[in-house]
């Protein structure tokens, strides 16, 4: 602690350089620390003067950890974890719960989480569930939570990884747009009269409809948020891309339905993510366990709804 306190201007030092180190920009970690990016760079210079060595690359765009500020940051990102671990801890004998936080999608959230909330208070009665909510595309750090649904390839160096699912896309509509859509009782085979979007999807879902006739989408509607589009769909107010780990409820329960007996693999995989540096606290292995369960079960009842879909998870971890 003596060469600590010598080396460092004040414990202010090392909340600034987490979070210049983290976001990978002074103006984006002055705006977390509510202070000026000058006030920010001061710091930095300061920590590095003491230091005597350079922690960061400064480029136009942001900055980039050197190799002494890597080895910097892991041990502070480990520091805090086991700090913010302890309050928590003790946060939860003072209330008698266990709080668990997850970085999910707001469509995960609001047409796969929520339904099943009941049955999750049942099953983990002491549990106080907290959410990170991403609107867009799943992207972002898992620092500040438990556990973060992400496509990724795998564990790595800073994060566990447990296999989901393979990401699985389908066109899906009501059951009202099918029949008033549908070709010779079959599925919508033609460019639907309305599409329904996400502003950043990815990869390009247009695919998934071969017209047999030619022809262009009448209408399109395009939501930042993927809740809202499933919604849309719910609604009857057109067709829009499935990501079967979301809409699968909505599938089982036949409220939704596949526009098309026609599935998109795109090769990538979800996964529940957590940082290593996290010290492991069983609730959150058993939810995310539970999280899994539940959606294999889904899953595996919409195959057997719509074997046609050929629907197949069991063999896809890498």
């Amino acid at each position: 602690m003596t060469l600590l306190r010598r080396s460092l201007p004040s414990m202010n030092g090392l909340f600034t350089f987490e979070a210049a180190a983290r976001c990978g920009s002074f103006s984006r970690a002055a705006d977390e620390l509510n202070v000026t990016p000058a006030a920010v760079s001061r710091m930095m210079s300061r920590l590095e003067e003491n230091l005597d060595c350079a922690l960061f690359i400064r480029q136009s765009g942001g900055v980039t950890l050197t190799e002494p500020g890597q080895l910097l940051f892991d041990a502070i990102a480990r520091g805090f974890a086991g700090i913010e671990s302890a309050l928590r801890e003790i946060e939860d004998r003072r209330t008698g719960l266990e709080t668990v936080s997850l970085s999910v999608s707001t469509g995960f959230t609001t047409h796969w989480m929520m339904p099943r909330m009941a049955e999750f208070k049942k099953q983990f009665p002491s549990v106080d569930l907290r959410f990170q909510l991403v609107m867009g595309a799943l992207s972002g750090t898992v620092n500040d939570v438990d556990l973060g649904m992400r496509f990724v390839d795998g564990p790595d160096g800073r994060h566990e990884a447990v296999f989901v699912m393979p990401e699985i896309l389908l066109p899906i509509c009501s059951p009202d747009y099918m029949k008033s859509h549908a070709v010779s009782g079959g599925g919508i085979s033609r460019v639907p009269d309305t599409t329904i979007n996400l502003s950043d999807a990815q990869p390009d879902w247009s695919k998934l409809f071969t017209p047999a006739s030619g022809g262009e989408t009448q209408n399109s509607m395009i939501f930042s948020d993927y809740a809202i589009v499933v919604q849309a769909a719910l609604l009857g107010q057109g067709v829009a891309l499935g990501w079967l780990n979301v809409v699968a409820h909505w599938l089982r329960t036949r409220t939704l339905v596949p526009a098309r007996k026609q599935l998109m693999v795109t090769g990538r995989r979800c996964h529940l993510v957590r940082l290593r540096e996290k010290p492991v606290r069983p609730i959150v292995s058993q939810v995310r366990d539970w999280m899994i369960a539940e959606l294999t079960a889904d899953v595996d009842a919409v195959g057997g709804l719509y074997p046609d879909l050929n629907i197949n998870i069991k063999n896809k971890a890498p």
